[in-house]
């Protein structure tokens, strides 16, 4: 593999670690500004908010310059946010802060996977997105619980510098180490939006959002589900969401190195694992020994469909893929704040803590009938009296007759 995905891995590291840290140092934040937590975890939905306008925005606006440029630009934006919310003298300076830094993560991501698969042979694509992906799996094992501890036993202000600096060194990675491959000739902005008017891309999104909200109903409230019904410690969340995060990092390698062998396949057995597992938590949440594992094997199936998704829509809109690929990040983010505010919503209604992972579960269940639905009207799109001659999706494929029927070509 390149030594480019190393570059993108880091920026990737950076990213998910403001994406998430924020959540272990809202009460030091809320204190410093004098405002509720309630209020505090606006700096949360914004940055989520953020991420889904700002991927296709950013997306549209770098559409004339090449994607390293792009890439390096958007780091500069990231690190600007987070510099911003390092300095803030208020509460809605910090939130401007997080909003730019929102800005450069859809893209960065959605642009980066473009590249990624580019620098590689076409079987290894999948692959290649996972390792970009592992930076934003690694930070949850150990950018967050770093960061949340620099930022108590420091100053949240220091966390906010030091994730700048990371940015700092994805950026010169990137102008150093990223190759600046030329963009696809006569691809214009209304053939980036044409992709969505193909199917299976919205399908794909669709299960995006789907899926991972699953994941994130039950995450979103792990520290009440934890501490009220399993009995564990406030202080042993954190090595909780280490064990979450270990989960991550070992499902989006698995799902990077199988998706490249049979896709829909992965997503199958992710998709109904994770929505079996979701529906288990509900029991295996009151025992310690089983929330643990449970939290685990969640972070593992959830984000074992991720590296799939995204090659999905890369295949589906392969003749302008940008725009769907950052907009499809978007959808990751949106499925989050969607989720999270289900699982709030039957929290609210008295049903109780684990209450949200029959929402996931239910959310996760809903993308798998999705994934079915693709894969069905994939394969009568591409019955057995036709051979497919390789059109880009996006465009109808030349088809020939043939005279008897030969097995279809995937």
């Amino acid at each position: 593999m390149p030594l480019a995905l190393l570059a993108l891995a880091i920026g990737a590291f950076g990213i998910g670690t403001t994406e998430f840290v924020i959540m272990g140092l809202l009460p030091e934040v809320a204190g410093d500004f004098d405002v509720s937590i309630p209020t505090a975890g606006l700096l949360v939905t914004g940055y989520a908010l953020g991420v889904v306008a700002g991927a296709p925005l950013m997306t549209v606006l770098g559409q004339r310059i090449s994607r390293k440029r792009m890439l390096m630009l958007l780091m500069g934006l990231f690190i600007v946010g987070n510099l911003l919310s390092a300095v803030a003298p208020s509460f809605g300076v910090m939130l401007a802060g997080r909003v730019v830094a929102s800005l450069a993560h859809g893209a960065f991501f959605g642009i980066g996977s473009v590249v990624a698969a580019e620098l590689v042979a076409p079987e290894k694509k999948a692959g290649a997105i996972a390792l970009m992906f592992t930076g934003l799996t690694v930070a949850n094992v150990v950018g967050v619980p770093l960061g949340t501890f620099v930022g108590q036993a420091i100053g949240w202000r220091i966390t906010f510098v030091v994730v700048a600096a990371l940015g700092v060194i994805g950026l010169a990675g990137v102008a150093k180490l990223v190759p600046d491959l030329p963009k696809p000739e006569g691809v214009r902005l209304r053939d980036e939006v044409g992709a969505f008017r193909n199917v299976q891309v919205l399908l794909a999104m669709a299960m995006t959002v789907l899926g991972f909200g699953g994941v994130f109903a039950a995450i979103t409230y792990i520290t009440p589900m934890m501490t009220d019904v399993a009995g564990y410690a406030d202080s042993s969340v954190t090595w909780l969401l280490v064990l979450f995060g270990l989960g991550m990092v070992g499902g989006n390698l698995i799902g990077g190195r199988f998706a490249d062998r049979a896709l829909m396949p992965l997503l199958f057995i992710s998709l109904g694992a994770l929505a079996l597992m979701l529906a288990l938590f509900t029991v295996t949440a009151h025992d310690k020994f089983t929330a643990a594992v449970s939290v685990m094997l969640i972070g593992a199936f959830g984000f074992a469909t991720v590296p799939p998704l995204q090659k999905r829509v890369l295949d589906q809109a392969a003749a302008a893929p940008t725009l769907a690929s950052a907009a499809n990040i978007g959808a990751f983010n949106l499925g989050n704040a969607l989720a999270a505010w289900l699982g709030g919503l039957v929290i609210s209604g008295g049903f109780g803590y684990t209450a949200p992972n029959w929402v996931g579960a239910a959310l996760a269940a809903s993308a798998l009938a999705l994934a079915l639905l693709s894969a069905t009207l994939e394969r009568r799109s591409t019955g057995p009296s036709t051979v497919v001659t390789g059109a880009a999706p996006g465009v109808e494929p030349r088809t020939a007759e043939v005279s008897a029927p030969a097995p279809a070509h995937h």
